[in-house]
């Protein structure tokens, strides 16, 4: 099993009044980095380590250091919040940016990477296969690393055994 992270701005807040009485521009305004709606994704699985590249500017830097724990623990495959959240996929965290905090809802993705022995299109073919499967929640065909990543539900592996089965007569090389 693989993980990534996604990490969606769902919300910016504006505290003007805080603004207008601490800040050396009172007409701050609203974060400027980032846009409600905007996605992120981290990954860590063969060559990609996003982690580490998207954590080198690529993030406010007071953003970075309070979301970036429950990013890293989500690539681990670790519970992001037990016990806090209704989903401990799932997080919801801000910056601390106190007169105009941008908040993000964080989730770990739990897939399977299935490497077959079989040209691009067939394997587009199987990748419409693979998402018919119960517990499969989207199936992407990466042809530029040549696999197929399979995601799954929340809580709800789909064995290695259904995947063989659903690619059929292709060989399955390698499961990560």
């Amino acid at each position: 099993m693989q993980y990534k992270c996604k990490m969606t701005v769902i919300d910016k807040k504006v505290f003007g009044d805080l603004q207008e009485k601490y800040l050396a521009d009172p007409k701050s305004g609203a974060c400027p980095f980032y846009e409600v709606g905007a996605e992120y994704l981290f990954e860590r699985y063969s060559d990609e380590d996003t982690f580490w590249t998207q954590g080198k500017g690529a993030h406010c830097s007071e953003a970075w250091d309070c979301f970036s724990r429950y990013v890293y623990t989500a690539l681990q495959g670790g519970a992001i919040m037990r016990g806090w959240t209704n989903d401990e996929h799932m997080m919801i965290a801000c910056c601390n940016d106190g007169t105009r905090p941008v908040i993000f809802r964080i989730e770990r993705l739990d897939y399977k990477v299935v490497y077959v022995d079989a040209s691009a299109q067939v394997q587009e073919e199987i990748a419409a296969t693979l998402k018919t499967l119960d517990g499969v929640s989207n199936v992407v065909y990466r042809a530029d690393k040549n696999f197929i990543e399979v995601f799954m539900d929340r809580n709800h592996e789909v064995s290695d055994e259904k995947i063989i089965a659903a690619v059929g007569n292709f060989k399955v090389l390698q499961i990560d």
